[in-house]
């Protein structure tokens, strides 16, 4: 029979179907966004919890503990040591990734990596200072072995002025390895949409062997050889509380340096080694924007290494502390002087509100 016009034919099998078929697909559709979105706000629920432990915890012991170590320091110029100049020029460079990393630990969701120029400028800051600090912590290993293993020696280059030449070579070097890779891979990818600095597989290789496999090699190398001389002195002479302090301090450097280091580079080594996606854009290629509760966790372990280095090289040696103690006592008794002069001064020159020639009239 032929349908009249008007009248409502009446809904075929195969219609139902698919109506049915596309309802689950919307059900299927709205219910993965909203796991996606619970997911997402979970994650940077953690995120924002580990920030706000390392604001509270490390944050100020980074930051504190820096600061302290230059003002001791420098205060005391008549008294520097070779490695005295060393600590100085760590701290400043820990000091300036602590207080950046304020900028970084709030960067929940990686959103500044969509920013090309506010990439490239953090990676670009935080590169430098990652690989001031990581060089100087490697010479200082070195300079600590030779101060103590070949002591005879030592003492014909471990001057003042070659520690301050080792100081400015050492900032040279961290801003050649941050800047020529930049101009070399900036002038290739400048006009490519989403570029980004951090994200350039040739500067992540640099990263992972220049900033941590070679360091690590060299500290371990050096604090082993170290170690080696302790122990046989231990050995030859008995235990002595002084020695025994060092063989802690050297298995503390070496541990907070791997602890700190190791899930940042891990992290970047597990991107490089799997193969870009054939016909992928460059913006899905981002690893941390594609992982960032990963690397926000991996970003906070590798600030933790510089708001601890002032406890571990500092705080822990005998010497700085006794620098510390003179500071604060120096401060101390400057301000309790200041106190007995304004009260003297007080005592002598009361306030007055009225006339001036009352107030003259009762000095004299």
């Amino acid at each position: 029979m032929e349908g009249h016009p008007g009248t409502a034919q009446p809904a075929t099998p195969n219609g139902s179907l698919l109506a049915l078929g596309a309802a689950h697909l919307l059900d299927g559709a709205a219910l993965a966004n909203h796991s996606r979105a619970l997911q997402e706000h979970q994650q940077y629920a953690i995120g924002l919890f580990l920030s706000c432990l390392y604001i509270i915890f490390l944050f100020p012991i980074g930051f504190v503990g820096n600061i302290l170590i230059l003002l001791v320091n420098l205060s005391f110029r008549e008294k520097m040591t070779i490695p005295d100049l060393y600590f100085i020029n760590l701290a400043a460079a820990d000091l300036i990734l602590v207080a950046d990393s304020l900028i970084e630990v709030f960067n929940l969701d990686e959103q500044y990596y969509d920013i090309t120029a506010l990439c490239t400028f953090m990676s670009l800051f935080l590169q430098m200072n990652m690989y001031s600090s990581i060089f100087f912590l490697t010479w200082m290993s070195f300079d600590r072995y030779v101060a103590l293993a070949r002591a005879m020696r030592a003492s014909l280059f471990r001057t003042k002025q070659h520690a301050r030449l080792s100081c400015g070579l050492i900032w040279l070097a961290s801003a050649s390895a941050t800047l020529v890779p930049f101009t070399a891979v900036h002038l290739q990818h400048t006009r490519e949409a989403c570029f980004c600095f951090a994200d350039v597989r040739e500067v992540q290789w640099l990263e992972v062997t220049l900033g941590f496999i070679v360091p690590l090699a060299v500290i371990g190398l050096c604090y082993s050889l170290i170690a080696r001389v302790l122990v046989g002195a231990h050995q030859r002479h008995g235990p002595r509380p002084r020695r025994q302090k060092a063989l802690r301090m050297i298995l503390t450097v070496v541990l907070v340096f791997f602890v700190c280091w190791l899930p940042e580079n891990v992290f970047i080594s597990v991107h490089l080694l799997q193969r870009p996606e054939p016909g992928a854009s460059h913006c899905k290629q981002a690893f941390r924007h594609a992982y960032p509760l990963t690397g926000h966790i991996v970003n906070l372990a590798a600030f933790s290494n510089s708001c601890l280095n002032p406890l571990i090289y500092s705080f822990l040696g005998e010497t700085f502390r006794d620098k510390l103690r003179l500071y604060i006592e120096k401060k101390t008794n400057m301000l309790a002087l200041h106190r007995f002069c304004h009260a003297t001064l007080k005592s002598v020159i009361p306030d007055s509100e009225g006339p001036s020639d009352t107030k003259f009239s009762s000095v004299v």
